[in-house]
């Protein structure tokens, strides 16, 4: 039962009565009929308890569009229910609207058209509906909260895929099927020709040029079938904000670009997500279904405010890698943590894989470095060249390990990952 703002009101004012009528007897008897009004109310208006409520619509989403979930409310009872209904989401899955009125006849159903614009990645599950069927007097209501189980999966964005096609068709160029014709490096043999001036005089095919009257070469190409494992950092380092962007959400990005690019490589793409334990993974996924496995492990991931076990992740990284791949470590160029955590395990990783770490660098920094306006801007500039002094260092350090570094602003991050990537390709290192 719910009391409206009328009752509220018709009851303030019945409070002046003993004013006029110096009677008990008077106020007692405008509360009695206040309170049969109510009553007579409750009596009329619609039975909420015989709604029941089904859902239909999307299950899955993209960050940054839109999905529509239908409820449909059926009523089982004799009396027509006319009724407020609320359907009740958290804030982050911004549903609208936020509240609707429905007229359903007895033994009839009547379907909501709710509209959801997440602004976060993750499951957003419908938290419950709220039904309020007021009487023909306006002063009290039934009023009903029943679940109704829906949950919407918000899939993370993947922006940087406007730099798929410019990427392939590097990788188009690299591997030898471009228009052009024009042969990558590599490590795989690929096929003979005549040689040519300016051709390597290392790539000559001597036993082939024996048996014929020219001499001749080999080509090469970039290897297929190599291994990349992405790593995603999810400790307390990938909470940080970049702009509007959580670290971790630009990782995610960076991360979707490189296995779209690999797996048309033909390279094998696997994902470990990790802290302190594994959060997500995703292990010998076919080409067709790397993508959209790698984008439903990494959707319900949050940041957790913990520092990272580096040597739990080297460990678990070992002993499901034996052959030598591509390491991929997305995380943050933190002094702290890299020099406690990573730095000493470094030897031990590259000893057998190729490693490489990408983070992503915060543009105000390099705006603060800039800033001479006032005596508080040029404090500001003083921290931001130390702590991009810092970043050197720590990028140098590691560099002195064999580690490729690439770091970059959020909206840089994925393509120049992928560049990286295609780099090692050319060089034949992949």
């Amino acid at each position: 039962m719910a009391l409206t703002g009328r009752l509220g009101l018709l009851a303030a004012l019945g409070a002046l009565v003993p004013i006029f009528l110096p009677s008990w007897w008077a106020l007692a008897a405008l509360w009695a009929a206040l309170a049969a009004a109510v009553a007579a109310d409750l009596a009329l208006a619609g039975n909420v308890r015989a709604l029941r409520f089904h859902r239909s619509g999307d299950a899955r989403v993209r960050l940054g569009e839109t999905a529509s979930v239908t409820l449909i409310v059926e009523n089982l009872g004799r009396r027509r229910v006319k009724a407020r209904l609320r359907d009740v989401w958290p804030p982050s899955a911004a549903a609208t609207p936020r509240a609707t009125r429905v007229d359903v006849p007895a033994g009839e159903r009547r379907r909501v058209e709710m509209t959801l614009a997440p602004t976060r990645r993750g499951d957003r599950a419908a938290v419950t509906v709220v039904v309020r069927s007021a009487g023909p007097l306006g002063l009290a209501a039934r009023q009903l909260s029943r679940p109704a189980p829906w949950t919407v999966r918000v899939l993370p964005a993947f922006p940087s895929r406007r730099h798929l096609p410019a990427k392939l068709a590097k990788l188009r160029e690299l591997t030898g099927n471009h228009v052009a014709l024009i042969r990558g490096q590599g490590t795989e043999f690929d096929s003979l020709r005549e040689y040519v001036d300016g051709d390597d005089v290392r790539s000559i095919d001597w036993r082939a040029t024996a048996r014929r009257a020219d001499v001749v070469v080999r080509t090469w190409r970039p290897e297929r079938d190599r291994r990349i494992y992405l790593v995603l950092d999810t400790g307390r380092t990938s909470a940080g904000r970049v702009g509007d962007i959580p670290r971790l959400d630009c990782s995610m990005d960076a991360a979707m670009l490189l296995g779209a690019l690999a797996s048309r490589a033909g390279d094998r793409v696997d994902l470990l997500a990790y802290d302190r334990r594994v959060r997500a993974r995703v292990e010998g996924a076919s080409r067709t279904d790397l993508l959209p496995s790698m984008v439903h492990a990494m959707a319900p991931l949050e940041p957790e405010l913990i520092e990272s076990d580096a040597a739990g992740m080297v460990s678990a990284l070992m002993s499901r890698v034996r052959q030598r791949c591509l390491v991929v470590l997305l995380t943050e160029l933190n002094t702290a943590a890299i020099e406690e955590g990573l730095l000493p395990l470094l030897p031990r990783l590259t000893a057998r894989h190729l490693v490489m770490i990408a983070a992503v660098s915060d543009p105000r920094v390099g705006e603060m470095a800039a800033g001479r306006g006032d005596l508080a801007a040029v404090y500001d500039a003083a921290a931001a060249e130390r702590a991009r002094g810092e970043r050197r260092r720590l990028t140098a350090e590691l560099r002195s390990y064999g580690v490729e570094v690439v770091d970059a602003p959020p909206a840089e991050i994925a393509p120049a990952l992928a560049d990286a990537y295609l780099a090692l390709k050319a060089a034949g290192r992949l």
